[in-house]
């Protein structure tokens, strides 16, 4: 009998708060459907028109949910599933969330801490300095790699400071999981950020293991300093870069597009480079234009330069949906394979032109 009643008063306890825990509940639903013609040129086997989804921004479908544990904290959860808005297929390889899949609890005091796959700061510092927002194929990502060695990571482990005067900082660790080597295939990175007012900026570093159970490289290391300034009639954006080691720059595709046939070929990409950009966006009413430049500068013999430039167009239909045409030229320098992709795209040439439609929710 005691027993009945000690289980019947937690019942009474649990039901009475749930309504309570319930209310300091969010789940949110939202996602971007983006597709457009993309018109390549470049390619060895000649120019193509394409069909494509996530030109602009890789389309997506995302869950995420904070709930308040009082005194400050919040338990939190991101889920999100790239969408390929021309087949419906999934992206990121297929993986169900390839874009996020983290959970963590945060403290308005001391930070947060977040477990699963998510980004690292040195792609976030990328996409800031960005004027389109790592997308078209006017991509930061064609020539600053940071996707490769340090965007999505599995496994990881990331701490996000509060701001503190402007200031803030993060710090990731990815494992490598492989048995008998903790260092091998793993990943770390780190970032300082400061914001005043029409001022951000950020100074991010990331080293990625390149050793395997079987081999061993030197690891791939990536320092970026970016940096944006926002004034009346524009937005500045400006980017510094600088690549040490083997995959510290890869291509994009890699996949000799150009039809290289004597040395040096597409494999031979650079293992010591920088990076700049230089970038502005002109909003006007519904209406905005983009320009960037981003100069990759191979420091090896082989001097494999490349030069990107992108124009662009956006046309703001509603909050929601907008616009965008977009312009961007490759130059490739000694036999350098670099090309223009896009949001979910690597690109098959020098040259494209792209038109699309992004809806958000």
């Amino acid at each position: 009998m005691h027993q009945k009643t000690l289980a019947a008063a937690a019942w009474l306890l649990l039901a009475s708060t749930a309504p309570t825990a319930w209310s300091q509940s969010n789940i949110t639903v939202y996602g971007v459907l983006d597709a457009g013609l993309s018109f390549e040129g470049g390619n060895k086997a000649g120019s193509i028109t394409k069909l494509t989804g996530g030109i602009s921004s890789g389309s997506r479908l995302g869950f995420k949910g904070t709930e308040d544990l009082g005194g400050g904290s919040t338990a939190l959860f991101v889920l999100e599933s790239g969408v390929q808005a021309d087949t419906g297929a999934s992206g990121q390889g297929g993986v169900l969330f390839g874009r996020q899949a983290f959970v963590g609890i945060g403290n308005t005091a001391l930070g947060t801490l977040t477990f699963g796959r998510q980004y690292a700061p040195h792609y976030l510092a990328a996409v800031m300095a960005d004027p389109f927002t790592s997308g078209t194929s006017a991509d930061e990502k064609n020539l600053i790699n940071a996707v490769s060695n340090g965007g999505r990571l599995d496994n990881s482990i990331k701490y996000a400071s509060a701001v503190f005067h402007g200031f803030s900082a993060d710090l990731v660790y990815a494992a490598g999981e492989i048995a008998g080597d903790t260092a091998a295939a793993s990943s770390r990175g780190a970032g300082i950020n400061y914001t005043d007012g029409p001022l951000a900026v950020r100074l991010t570093y990331h080293d990625k293991s390149n050793d395997t159970a079987t081999t061993r490289l030197a690891s791939a290391r990536n320092t970026l300093l970016a940096a944006t300034y926002t004034l009346k009639a524009a937005k500045l954006f400006f980017a510094y870069g600088v690549n040490k080691g083997p995959l510290s720059s890869t291509l994009r595709n890699a996949t000799n597009p150009y039809g290289y046939t004597v040395a040096p070929v597409a494999t031979s990409v650079t293992r010591d480079s920088t990076d700049r950009l230089l970038g502005v966006s002109v909003p006007f009413g519904p209406h905005t234009l983009l320009a960037s430049w981003i100069h990759k500068d191979d420091k090896e013999a082989a001097n494999q330069d490349a030069d990107q430039l992108g124009l662009g167009y956006r046309y703001a239909l509603s909050r929601r949906t907008d616009l965008y045409a977009i312009y961007a030229r490759m130059r490739n320098k000694n036999g350098a394979s670099y090309t223009l992709g896009n949001a979910s795209d690597g690109g098959t040439g020098d040259r494209a032109v792209n038109l699309g439609m992004r809806f958000t929710f």
